[in-house]
């Protein structure tokens, strides 16, 4: 069976923990599931706003203690995909979010599907997506 490698997005995190069913399932079906510094600050900022920071904060300890799960650094090679990516998406004129961009360079740079519900990922043909609709 091939590995199945993913890059977990924000918005799909946030649909696993409200039980979207094909979230579920490709995370079951991840033999690797990556995130990096670019969506722990986006959910961390995401628990400061809410009412149950220390129980999100509990939930995302238990999910990275996982042996499946790792966090992949932000570095030079990840600021050259940036550069592709972005440089790529100005000249067609299609704008996405600062962050998506980095998340998108990481999953370039490791070579990882981008597991998401924001279909703005599918305008970036240097990643490859795996695109849920939200529930």
């Amino acid at each position: 069976m091939e590995e199945k490698r993913i890059m977990l997005d924000t918005s799909a995190y946030s649909a696993f923990l409200r039980g979207n069913a094909e979230i579920k399932s490709s995370l079951q079906q991840a033999s690797e599931i990556f995130l990096n510094p670019v969506i722990l600050g986006e959910l961390l900022a995401g628990f400061l706003m809410g009412k149950r920071e220390k129980k999100n904060r509990t939930v995302l300890q238990e999910f990275l203690s996982s042996s499946r799960v790792k966090v992949v650094e932000i570095d030079e090679e990840t600021s050259e995909r940036y550069a592709v990516i972005i440089n790529y998406l100005r000249k067609e004129g299609i704008p996405i979010p600062t962050n998506d961009l980095w998340i998108s360079a990481s999953a370039m740079q490791y070579g990882l599907k981008v597991l998401t519900t924001d279909s703005h990922y599918l305008k970036v043909p240097q990643i490859i997506t795996e695109y849920y609709l939200a529930d």
